[in-house]
């Protein structure tokens, strides 16, 4: 959430960046929606510093003058209840307009509005070139009894896959390889709650906005998460952190639910975007001052993974339109994909800044104070995706796949198939 200070003190530059994001925003009737309900809570307050005064001044007074005393008592109080419940309207009335406003975009964040908008900042590897018609991840996959999406179809619909046999246990090497490079980093391995309450996702940004994308369980009591991130950020909430432990950095390990809302038609084959799908992601609470440097180290660690499983890649800073809610700027990384002949994402980095900090009041303690820190979030290895990647780009004639050397010692084998 934003800081409202921003809205009174410097409404341009909030204008301003709402329309780098495209977002439709009358600043000006919110500057005066702002303005109304504060006074409307300052003219309630000073009727009951009134009503405290006649309080102490009706037993000293007698006759008449005690009788004008408890009517205009009595008149105070109704109007005080009055103005009160308005302020708690116009309060609420703001606040609903307000959470829905999504972070300001850095000043360095792309320009542009859509995933085209995108700039390209860097590539890594050479895609490879085969000497066959190389096969998408579905058909290696069914031919070597490694992936099944008839039958998780069967079991739950569509946008839904079995991994299995020696495709599961190369996930499993994923984690323990991606594990044992992020902890010299000070990386703490979490496996946190894939259902979480209502407060830990409007505390991360992804409510009210992205409420369509979400699973709700349990009568609406409990939410399956999207991304651990969700639950690492949360589970400091309210609390006040030790300056001389920032960044304080976690590596959350889940399984995550999306629904896909609006996606209808858009890569239905196989399981590069499903319902269901495990990730390891990188968490960071820091000093506000260490963020933009922390966003860096944080797509460093997700090169550093693409790069050692041997991943063709290009790096793209996303546009300010194309940003989530709580995001001020973020990287991906896209891999390529040989069956589509083009780079997509596989990991992404963003730094919310105090956004999310804000909403979940985690601070951190200074000789200055208590201050907001400044969160960030980074995908270490989104699974599926990264195995895809695999898959299609070490894919050989014979139509097994040769293990990237890194995880090697980890699976127990050189080759599926």
């Amino acid at each position: 959430m934003l800081d409202p200070a921003l809205l009174r003190e410097d409404p341009a530059r909030l204008a301003e960046a709402m329309a780098r994001r495209g977002v439709e925003l009358d600043v000006d009737a919110l500057v005066e929606l702002d303005r109304r309900r504060r006074e409307v809570r300052r003219e309630a307050e000073t009727l009951r510093a009134r009503q405290k005064e006649l309080g102490k001044e009706i037993p000293r007074l007698e006759g008449a003058d005690r009788d004008a005393a408890v009517a205009e008592a009595g008149e105070l109080s109704k109007r005080y209840k009055e103005l009160l419940d308005e302020a708690d309207r116009l309060d609420a009335e703001f606040m609903e307009r307000w959470v829905r406003l999504p972070n300001l975009p850095d000043p360095t964040a792309a320009e542009g509005l859509t995933e085209e908008d995108a700039v390209e900042l860097s590539r890594w590897g050479t895609p490879p070139e085969f000497p066959f018609e190389p096969k998408d991840h579905v058909e290696l996959g069914e031919r070597l009894g490694i992936i099944d999406i008839e039958r998780a179809a069967k079991i739950s619909g569509s946008r839904f896959g079995i991994v299995k046999g020696p495709l599961a246990v190369l996930e499993f090497a994923l984690v323990r390889w991606a594990l044992d490079l992020l902890e010299p980093h000070g990386f703490v391995p979490a496996l946190p709650p894939v259902l979480v309450r209502e407060h830990a996702l409007f505390g991360t940004g992804f409510f009210p906005g992205d409420r369509d994308q979400v699973y709700r369980v349990d009568d609406g009591e409990l939410y399956l998460v999207g991304t651990s991130e969700v639950s690492l950020a949360a589970m400091h909430g309210d609390e006040i952190l030790a300056a001389e432990d920032l960044p304080l950095r976690y590596a959350g390990f889940s399984t995550c639910f999306r629904r896909e809302a609006g996606t209808y038609g858009k890569d239905t084959r196989g399981i590069f975007r499903v319902h269901q799908f495990d990730k390891l992601e990188m968490f960071s609470f820091v000093h506000p001052d260490a963020s933009r440097e922390e966003h860096d180290f944080l797509l460093a660690r997700e090169e550093e993974i693409v790069q050692g499983l041997g991943i063709p890649y290009r790096v793209v800073n996303v546009a300010a339109g194309d940003l989530g809610a709580s995001a001020a700027k973020k990287y991906d990384i896209e891999a390529w994909f040989p069956s589509q002949g083009r780079y997509r994402e596989i990991t992404s980095t963003s730094n919310t800044t105090d956004y999310q900090a804000r909403r979940l009041r985690i601070r951190f303690a200074d000789e200055r104070g208590n201050r907001l820190v400044h969160t960030l979030n980074g995908t270490a290895i989104a699974m599926g995706r990264t195995l895809i990647a695999i898959v299609e780009n070490f894919q050989d004639a014979d139509g097994t796949i040769t293990v990237p050397e890194v995880l090697v010692p980890y699976a127990g084998f050189e080759r599926i198939g």
